[in-house]
């Protein structure tokens, strides 16, 4: 059964405000949804390709149908991987939310070395043939054929909120994106009274992924499929030294679909891909590719379907991303190294170096790669990298990042200048730094993740993001996520208002604003990125009795005001000045969080636990001059029960 024919058939299951949200996302798109016939012209041509994986990873590309790069894979064609049992063991752990699920941890690698050496030896990786045509299997029969399109059906009772109207506003709309009557997506949104969409008619991959976990939810795992599948095709595969051209490995920020004719009255659709050329302030994104391994391990877990993961192209693509995050550098942290606006604040905001945002969502895709990637001899160097990078970034940002009252009063003590390897003060902080809100907003019982950290900087904002990606990767311990949950119960005023949630806290205003900013008319004080809320952010919430509540409250205004990007003011108690209505991911993430609170054995696969094999490896290189010291006692001493 095929992802047309599964919409089609499931309609009278679905319950009313996933079948209105389904409605609106796909049932205005430009094509009807009938299954391809058997004539109907296939995405690639089956004639033979080659692809030559150079020792030093230069890709090749042949012309395609898509405005990228074209890879035909021979889908008989497969990594040699040992059994996954071999890696893997399961273990019962607790989740958010109050429910406890079994988890599949990936495997103790033994025999580490302390080298780095990502993609190195790699030969199944470096060169994949495809001769003949033979055995080729297309995207779209890949698709049509497969019997494991579709998870399990988990049904949900029927909403008892009268929350019937949800999506009423957008099923005027057309959100939903397809290419060949095959749906890739959705628009980031669909104003009917914008007359300048700019590139909210495109599909994003940061915004799709509230709608993405939506149909998995509904055991529509097949849209999520399309989805990789197809941005799987536009990402970057060739190794360029024009400064204007995207870096081996980039997925795009989105795409559209373009008509373009091939000759006399005939036409194609093509997906022209954005990797930031023609965006506001010309920033290529960065989370775009971590966001697509984490939608990949979501897939996986909630319909039990592995044979995605496993698929040569798949493994290639997700190797050339962490490839890519992984490469070597002149940084000193395991931290990523990033611009600004390189993130969903994608706009100067003051947030260039090591944000707290790109932090946590590079833990969660690293600990889903681990998870997903294929264990063999030639990915050896890979995992070795993945495994060290795991343990370095979360020591570094729980030992580094976290402010409670205590810490606070530590660094207002810091001596400063300090030259040794014993120093206390390690990035040369000056007390003078700590905001003088701060003293007295921090709760005894509360703590958080500053947003950056550099030398002699430290952002001692509340980025809402970045804390609720911390606690559903587990990447703060124990302890420090339950003080982010405290704090955001306490603060609830300050960080939820009269709509969840503040993307961060405080805002900043005056001649800070300025420089901050650049003097942003969009980013002014408690607006947009600027202190803004963004109600998307909803479906992140890990403790049960406040994402009830921030729903209840979501409830009551979103779609009386049809469904707007974001609300301004301090309270977010006003519809933002610039913001657009009838917003995809607002609403699927509205849809999102209902069902996560009502569904949470299904909502807990998606969420990570502690991994305590983490702490065992070792992340320093021994030294006989005794010059590095080694973290894994450190590490071990940052689990807080």
């Amino acid at each position: 059964m095929n992802a047309m024919n599964f919409i089609i058939n499931s309609t009278m299951k679905l319950p009313s405000t996933l079948l209105n949200l389904r409605n609106a996302l796909f049932l205005g798109s430009r094509h009807r949804f009938n299954p391809p016939c058997c004539e109907d012209k296939l995405f690639y041509k089956s004639k033979a390709s080659l692809l030559n994986f150079s020792k030093n990873s230069q890709f090749h590309a042949y012309p395609s149908r898509f405005v990228g790069f074209q890879r035909v894979i021979n889908n008989a064609q497969k990594f040699n991987c040992l059994p996954s049992s071999l890696f893997a063991r399961p273990r019962a752990v607790p989740m958010p939310y109050g429910f406890s699920v079994q988890a599949v941890i990936a495997s103790k690698v033994r025999d580490l070395s302390t080298s780095v050496e990502t993609g190195r030896n790699d030969k199944n990786f470096e060169r994949i043939h495809v001769q003949n045509g033979i055995n080729v299997k297309t995207l779209v029969e890949r698709i049509d054929t497969d019997k494991n399109l579709v998870g399990r059906e988990n049904p949900l009772t029927e909403d008892g909120n009268n929350v019937k109207n949800i999506g009423e506003g957008l099923g005027k709309g057309k959100n939903g994106v397809s290419i060949d009557r095959f749906p890739v997506g959705t628009v980031a949104a669909n104003d009917p009274g914008d007359k300048q969409p700019l590139n909210y008619d495109q599909v994003f991959i940061r915004d799709f992924v509230p709608s993405a976990l939506a149909f998995l939810l509904k055991g529509e795992g097949g849209i999520l499929k399309n989805f990789l599948l197809h941005t799987l095709q536009l990402q970057s595969w060739e190794k360029t030294v024009d400064c204007y051209s995207p870096g081996q490995g980039l997925m795009p920020a989105s795409f559209k679909v373009r008509t373009v004719p091939i000759d006399d009255n005939k036409f194609e659709e093509v997906l022209d891909p954005d990797f930031g050329e023609s965006a506001i302030g010309r920033v290529a994104p960065v989370d775009s590719g971590l966001w697509w391994i984490i939608l990949l391990r979501a897939y996986g877990r909630i319909t039990g379907d592995y044979s995605l993961q496993e698929r040569v192209d798949v493994q290639t693509g997700m190797k050339l991303i962490l490839n890519l995050c992984l490469a070597d550098g002149f940084d000193m942290f395991p931290s990523l190294l990033v611009t600004d606006g390189s993130c969903m604040i994608d706009r100067r905001m003051g947030i260039h170096g090591h944000p707290l945002e790109i932090q946590a969502l590079f833990y969660a895709a690293l600990r889903s790669s681990r998870e997903i990637l294929s264990v063999n001899e030639g990915s050896k160097n890979l995992v070795r990298a993945i495994n060290n990078r795991l343990n370095a970034l979360s020591f570094h940002i729980r030992e580094y990042y976290w402010v409670d009252m205590k810490k606070i009063n530590e660094i207002y003590r810091y001596k400063t200048e300090e030259y040794s390897m014993d120093a206390t003060n390690k990035f040369n902080i000056y007390p003078e730094q700590i905001p003088s809100w701060l003293m007295d907003w921090v709760p005894e019982e509360g703590g958080y993740l500053i947003g950056n950290l550099q030398p002699a900087h430290m952002d001692f904002r509340f980025f809402t993001l970045g804390n609720l990606w911390s606690i559903v990767s587990s990447l703060g311990t124990s302890k420090q996520n339950e003080a982010i949950l405290n704090l955001i119960e306490n603060k609830w005023d300050d960080i939820v208002g009269h709509m969840p949630l503040k993307i961060c806290y405080p805002a900043v205003e005056n001649e800070e604003w300025r420089i901050i900013t650049g003097s942003d008319p969009k980013n002014t004080p408690w607006s947009y990125h600027n202190g803004g809320s963004w109600p998307t952010l909803l479906w992140q919430m890990g403790r049960l009795e406040l994402a009830q509540k921030a729903i209840a409250l979501a409830e009551k205004r979103l779609s009386r005001d049809h469904w707007p990007e974001y609300y301004d003011t301090r309270s977010g108690k006003f519809i933002g000045k610039q913001s657009r209505l009838y917003q995809t991911w607002t609403i699927a993430g509205f849809l999102t969080s209902k069902m996560m609170v009502e569904n949470r054995e299904m909502a807990s696969l998606l969420f990570w636990e502690e991994d305590y094999e983490l702490l065992e490896i070792c992340v320093c290189a021994l030294s006989k001059s005794g010059r590095v010291k080694c973290s894994r006692g450190a590490a071990k001493s940052q689990i807080l029960v």
